[in-house]
This record gives C-alpha cells, structure tokens and sequence, in this order.
C-alpha cells in the first residue's frame, strides 16, 4: 500500500464528507493505493455516524477507530500509527484546513528525496493573532532546545512519514507537537519542511487556545529535552545535584564544628553550634543532598516503565 492517512478528530461531522471526497479524488487522480484512518476522539456530534457510513460505502479503505472519551490528538495519532499499512503516512488534521493536494508532493519527498519526515510549513496563516503569536513563540524555543533548525512549524498537523518512523516511536500524553524531536531521538535524522497552503477554517470553531497551547507546548518542550537527555539515566542530574548539595552542606557542617572546638581549646567563649543558623543551613542542604540522590536511584529503578501510558479504552474499531 502507497499511504495511509491518519485523521484525528473531534466533533467535526461538517467536514468529514467534505474531506475524505478531496482525499479520494487526489488519490484517484495519481493512481495510489491508499487507506484512510479517522481516529473519533470522544465527539459527541454525528462524527462517528458519519465515519461509519463511508466505511459501509468502502470498507477496504475507510477506517475507524472511536475512542470513549476525550483523551486528545497524541492518544488519537498513537492508535492511528499502530493501525497504519502504508508505505508513507499522511496525517492532517479534520477540519479543512490542511489541503490533501499536498499529499502527492509529501509522499514524492519521502519515497524520492528520502526523507524519513517532511513537516508542513503554513506560512501565511488564517488563525487570530491570539493563536498564532504563542504559535511563533513555541516554534523557536522548540527549534533552540530540540536542535532541528530547519523547521518552522512543529505542530502542522499536516506532515508525511516514512512507515518506519512511526512504528518506531512512542507519540503519547501531549507530545503529538514534538513528533519531529522524537523522530531525531529515534535516530530518523533526515526531517525536511515543505510549504503548505493554510486554509481558513469552514466549519465550526477551533478546539485548541493560543495561549494553553503555548503554556503546555513550553511544559512538554521540557519534559521531552529532560527524558531524551535524562531519561534512562536520572541518577546523572539528580545524582550529581544530590553529591554537590550534601558536600557543600558537610563542609559547611565540618567548618562550623572545627571553629567550635577552635574556640574552646582556646578558651574564647562561643555560643552554642545550634545558635548558629550556618548550622542549620548545612543541615539541610546534607538532608536535601541526600534527597535527591536517592531521586536519582529511584529513577533510575522506575524510568519510563510506565505499562498504562498508552492504555485507551477503544469502543470500537472498523
């Protein structure tokens, strides 16, 4: 099979028909044989309804996949790689925003060109400023921490896969914004941009704020820099904070012992070693010392071992 596109969506039965009749034509038009996997995050509109008809109508080549609940397009895209055949996967988003006339020249740059990931680039955009200036923000922190300078648009929900990248990484929580960073730790080091018309949204109204996305996009950018640089070994942050800590705190507890007995050999009169608020200090930092580095040997015994990260209770399946 040439491609599977992967659709997730919530409460967007406007643009259902609407779109799978773009993407049939474009494919009918260069001959490839393809799937098409709509993955029904928990709407609560007709959006199911609607997926299940055109399954009726082709079921060799429409899928579904309906979720429970509401647990968010990284759930959504995880069960949608897993179910994937094609040799170069398409993911774009539901609402008609992304165009499928994009599709022949993404799988021409990943079949062709070897790309194991080309990312959309909506240069001209039709979002309110409150979307898109958080938008920019996210992007050039992402490109600073995550080192792929080439790319502009980390969250295009429009990108192409080779088969290999997708069955090779773990997309889950909220990290569908990260995909490209999560491919270079994967080793899939060729990732490409391709500029892709932006179209005004026709349906109904945006599920994600500008802002949020920027709150959580920042909080995740960190999350994945940690756990792809720390993650299979926490001891060597918190190891070497806990060492740091609990040595400064010992020199300062051994300093302020040493100037006692110093006093009283003496004979000079001292206040007592629990006067003194050095002693307390090094007090804690030996205790916080000693904290984080047994952190670190807990991390170390637990990292990532998760087995319910990405357990999603799926109603059904077509």
């Amino acid at each position: 099979m040439d491609i599977s596109v992967v659709i997730p969506l919530y409460n967007e039965d406007e643009s259902i028909p609407e779109l799978y009749a773009w993407i049939e034509r474009v494919m009918k038009a260069n001959k490839f044989s393809y799937e098409v996997i709509f993955i029904n995050d928990g709407s609560t509109d007709r959006s199911w309804e609607i997926i299940s008809e055109l399954n009726k109508q082709q079921p060799d080549v429409v899928k579904g996949i309906k979720f429970r609940r509401n647990y968010g397009k990284s759930p959504a895209l995880f069960c949608g790689f897993e179910q994937a055949q094609g040799d170069v996967v398409i993911t774009m988003d539901a609402d008609l925003q992304d165009s499928p006339d994009e599709i022949p020249e993404l799988y021409r740059m990943v079949k062709e060109d070897g790309y194991d990931l080309v990312s959309g680039y909506k240069q001209k955009r039709y979002d309110p400023i409150s979307k898109t200036i958080p938008t920019k923000l996210f992007n050039a922190t992402a490109r600073k921490i995550s080192g792929i300078k080439n790319l502009h648009d980390f969250n295009c929900g429009l990108k192409a896969y080779r088969k290999a990248v997708v069955k090779n990484i773990e997309v889950y929580g909220e990290m569908h914004r990260y995909i490209p960073y999560l491919a270079k730790n994967a080793g899939f080091n060729k990732i490409g941009e391709k500029v892709v018309q932006h179209q005004a949204r026709k349906y109904g109204s945006s599920k994600f704020m500008g802002l949020n996305r920027f709150v959580n996009g920042y909080l995740d950018l960190l999350t994945l820099w940690f756990l792809s640089t720390f993650g299979k070994k926490p001891m060597h942050v918190f190891g070497f904070l806990g060492t740091v800590m609990f040595f400064i705190g010992f020199v300062a507890a051994v300093w302020i012992g040493a100037d006692k007995l110093l006093c009283l050999a003496n004979g000079v009169p001292q206040r007592l070693v629990t006067d003194s608020p050095f002693f307390y200090i090094a007090l804690t930092m030996m205790l916080m010392g000693t904290q984080l580095f047994l952190t670190g040997f807990l991390g170390d015994l637990i990292s990532r071992s998760s087995s319910g990260r990405n357990d999603y209770q799926i109603e059904e399946k077509i």
